[in-house]
C-alpha cells in the first residue's frame, strides 16, 4: 500500500514550478505593494513600446490655435505654450524613461557584477586595492560626477545610460562582492578548486547562478534611480535635449515657465515620474522579500503553507 502511494502523481499544487513561476506567484500572494509595482512597470513597458499608436498625436505636433489649453475632450491633459498635447508627450517619456531605465541597469549590472565577481572571489591584494577604489569612489558627491561628465561628453540619450551605468555599477559592486565572498565558502566551490576547474568555469557555473537574487533586486532599483537621476539631469539641461519629450525635461522648460498660469504642464510629468518610481521600487522591495532567504519576510504565508503540505505528503508517504 505504502509503495503504491509513494508512486502516486503528484498533486498540483506540489508541483515544482520554475524560479520565475514561483517568484511571480510569491509576489502576488505575498506583496500586494510589490503587485502594483509590477503592474505599474507592465504598463510603463507596453505605453513605452507601443507609444506610437498609443499616443493621440506626435510628440511635437503643435495646435498653435489651442495654445496652454486646459484639459478638454480633445486634449485630455491640455496642451503646452506650443499647442501640443500633454498627454502624446508623457506617452513618448515614457518611452525616455523605459530605455534609460533598462539601458542604466543594464551597463550597470554589467559593471557591478564583473569587478564584484574578481574583487570577491579572487580576494588579497586584488581585493584590497579595488575596494580602495570603490571607497574613493563613493566619497565624491554622485551628483557633482555626473554633472562634470556630462558637461565633458554633452547630452543625450546614449551618454546618460553610459555615464548613469558606470556610476551605479561600481557602487552596486559593494552588494555583489558581499554575495559572493558568502557562496565561495560553499563545499561545492571547494570541490572545483580541488578537482582543478579554471577560475573562470567556476565563476560562471557555480558562483554566477547562485547570486541571481541580489542581481535582479539591484537591476530593479537601478531602474528606478536611474529614471530618476535622468529626468532630474533634463531638468538641469544636461539630460536628454528637447524637443524630445523627457519627463523631467518637460517640469524644466515649458512647465517652469508657464508654471502658474498653467499648472497641469508641471503636474502631470511629476505625477507620472512620481508613479513610475513608485512601483518600480514596490517591485524591487517585493523581489527582495521574496528572493533573499534571510529575511523572514520573505516566506510569508506561502512559504508556509507550502511547507505544511511538504511536510504532509511526507508523513503519508
Amino acid at each position: 500500500m505504502s509503495d503504491a502511494m509513494v508512486t502516486m502523481p503528484e498533486p498540483k499544487e506540489l508541483r515544482r514550478h520554475s524560479m520565475l513561476v514561483d517568484t511571480l506567484i510569491r509576489v502576488v500572494k505575498e506583496k500586494p505593494l510589490g503587485t502594483f509595482g509590477g503592474i505599474v512597470v507592465l504598463i510603463l513597458f507596453v505605453v513605452g513600446i507601443f507609444s506610437d499608436f498609443i499616443a493621440p498625436y506626435g510628440m511635437n505636433e503643435s495646435h498653435l490655435a489651442h495654445r496652454l489649453e486646459p484639459p478638454s475632450s480633445e486634449f485630455l491633459l491640455g496642451t503646452d505654450n506650443l499647442g501640443r498635447d500633454q498627454l502624446s508627450r508623457i506617452i513618448y517619456g515614457a518611452r525616455i524613461s523605459m530605455v534609460v531605465g533598462l539601458g542604466v541597469s543594464a551597463v550597470a549590472v554589467v559593471f557591478s557584477v564583473g569587478i564584484g565577481l574578481v574583487s570577491g572571489f579572487l580576494g588579497g591584494k586584488v581585493d584590497l586595492i579595488t575596494q580602495r577604489f570603490v571607497d574613493a569612489w563613493l566619497c565624491l558627491p554622485p551628483l557633482f560626477i555626473i554633472l562634470a561628465v556630462m558637461s565633458l561628453v554633452g547630452p543625450g540619450l546614449l551618454q546618460v545610460i553610459v555615464v548613469l551605468g558606470i556610476l551605479f555599477g561600481i557602487g552596486r559592486s559593494r552588494v555583489i562582492r558581499s554575495a559572493v565572498i558568502a557562496i565561495k565558502q560553499n563545499v561545492y566551490v571547494e570541490a572545483a578548486r580541488a578537482i582543478g576547474a579554471p577560475t573562470a568555469k567556476i565563476l560562471i557555473r557555480h558562483i554566477l547562478p547562485n547570486i541571481m537574487a541580489p542581481i535582479i533586486v539591484l537591476f530593479t532599483l537601478d531602474m528606478a534611480a536611474a529614471i530618476l537621476t535622468e529626468s532630474t539631469l533634463s531638468f538641469l539641461g544636461f539630460g536628454i535635449p528637447p524637443p524630445v519629450p523627457s519627463w523631467g525635461g518637460m517640469i524644466s522648460a515649458e512647465g517652469r515657465q508657464f508654471m502658474l498660469l498653467s499648472p497641469w504642464l508641471a503636474l502631470w510629468p511629476g505625477l507620472a515620474l512620481a508613479i513610475a518610481v513608485y512601483g518600480i521600487n514596490m517591485l524591487g522591495d517585493a523581489l527582495r522579500d521574496v528572493l533573499d532567504p534571510r529575511l523572514r519576510g520573505g516566506l510569508g504565508r506561502y512559504g508556509r503553507a507550502k511547507g505544511k503540505r511538504t511536510k504532509l505528503s511526507g508523513t503519508t508517504t
